[in-house]
């Protein structure tokens, strides 16, 4: 199970480290055909701020675990992508962009699995 729930947190971490860094590098004009509609409603600002938050997420899940330094942080990073994921499902509902829905539960689900393995039986 350890090495099911690493294999996960370095998935996640690649993932959400390169859609952090599209958000928090590119300007929001170049993202709206990129990312879709949901950048319209959103500042530049604030999807600048989801991309930084999204980065230090994919960096939480796998530093503190390699370094020692805090490992707590890699669950609450876990955790952290939760919340996030279900803002994700709350907007594209609202949205009506349904097709996103599937990988942002696929993200929530596996998100939640490294939450729960590292917070519970196979913490650090």
């Amino acid at each position: 199970m350890n090495i099911a729930l690493w294999a996960v947190q370095i998935l996640l971490a690649g993932m959400f480290l390169i859609a952090g860094l599209t958000k928090a590098t590119q300007p929001r004009e170049e993202l709206i055909p990129k990312l879709g509609g949901w950048v319209e409603d959103f500042s530049a600002a604030q999807i600048k701020g989801i991309g930084v938050l999204e980065v230090l997420a994919g960096i939480g899940l796998v530093l503190p675990a390699v370094s020692g330094i805090l490992p707590v942080l890699t669950p609450l990073a876990a955790a952290g992508l939760v919340i996030t994921m279900i803002g994700a499902i709350v907007v594209h509902v609202r949205r009506k962009e349904y097709s996103a829905l599937p990988m942002n539960v696929i993200l929530l689900l596996l998100a939640a699995f490294v939450a729960w393995g590292r917070f519970g039986p196979y913490a650090f």
